[in-house]
């Protein structure tokens, strides 16, 4: 897998409204076929408390990882 500086994508569509399930990254739609983990990370940074979900997903162009977080509800991609 391929490391990269947390990505912004657009969250499309979400399965039972908390797996993702179609994402764009770069313009390109991506179908998630699985969903292979699932975690949850808090932190508290400066007095703040940050939870992001994580998730390892499979799709026709391969593995990636996404990363919610729930303090801005914003999507992110961490690994390719």
């Amino acid at each position: 897998m391929i490391r990269h500086k947390s990505n912004p994508v657009e969250m499309r569509e979400k399965r039972f409204g908390y797996f993702p399930h179609a994402f764009m990254w770069r313009g390109k739609c991506y179908r998630v076929s699985r969903v292979e983990k699932s975690w949850t990370i808090c932190k508290r940074e400066r007095k703040r408390h940050t939870e992001h979900r994580c998730f390892r997903v499979r799709c026709e162009e391969g593995t990636f990882e996404l990363n919610h977080d729930l303090t801005v509800n914003t999507w992110h991609l961490s690994r390719v």
